[in-house]
């Protein structure tokens, strides 16, 4: 009885010693996680910015008989999203927005996509006034014998970081702020700001 209590006693301790073992073995991987979860891996914010804004297209005629505007815009928008994360940014359905003086006057859909880690997407977009939309504010008629129209461009993309097992939600947009000039169908005056939020 006494020479199978003594052969039992070390199955036991072997037992506690695995148990020991795996236990501490979770706890180091938990501990390593977290550790590259805010190092390593510690998400940062996609930023976006305008590499380009150009006209494409711009006819202008006034009928100053009817007090009447006939104007037909097309804009060159190139933007870059960079993701500074050491994981992929994914981001939804969008849309480019083009307004004049708060009112929408231009609108472009933007597809889903994936930004690489490290990586920079690239988007040239193409936005058109749309004529019965501009043509109904007020202030067009004013504006176009000024030689000046104030426009802005809103781009807004929504998406996720993937952190581990962690999927965080993180918003990037931009906006800018310029005016076309008539006369020699140039774009000045630009301002954007730059906007990104997890």
């Amino acid at each position: 009885m006494e020479v199978e209590g003594k052969a039992g006693k070390p199955s036991g301790k072997r037992r506690k010693t695995c148990c020991i073992a795996v236990i501490g073995s979770l706890v180091g991987i938990v501990i390593l996680m977290v550790i590259l979860a805010f190092t390593v891996f510690k998400s940062k914010r996609p930023v976006t910015s305008y590499d380009n804004l150009s006209i494409e297209d711009l006819d202008v005629s006034l009928d100053i008989a009817k007090v009447k505007v006939y104007l037909n815009v097309t804009l060159g928008v190139d933007i870059s999203i960079h993701n500074p994360n050491k994981v992929g940014f994914k981001y939804q359905n969008s849309t480019a927005l083009l307004n004049y003086r708060g009112d929408l006057v231009g609108e472009l859909p933007l597809l889903a996509g994936d930004i690489t880690a490290g990586g920079t997407e690239h988007l040239n977009l193409t936005l058109t006034v749309m004529a019965d939309r501009l043509l109904s504010s007020s202030n067009i008629f004013s504006d176009v014998t000024s030689g000046v129209l104030p426009f802005n461009t809103f781009v807004k993309l929504s998406g996720k970081v993937k952190i581990l097992f962690f999927k965080i939600h993180a918003d990037t947009s931009s906006s800018c702020d310029f005016n076309i000039y008539i006369s020699n169908r140039t774009i000045g005056d630009q301002q954007c700001k730059y906007k990104t939020k997890f």
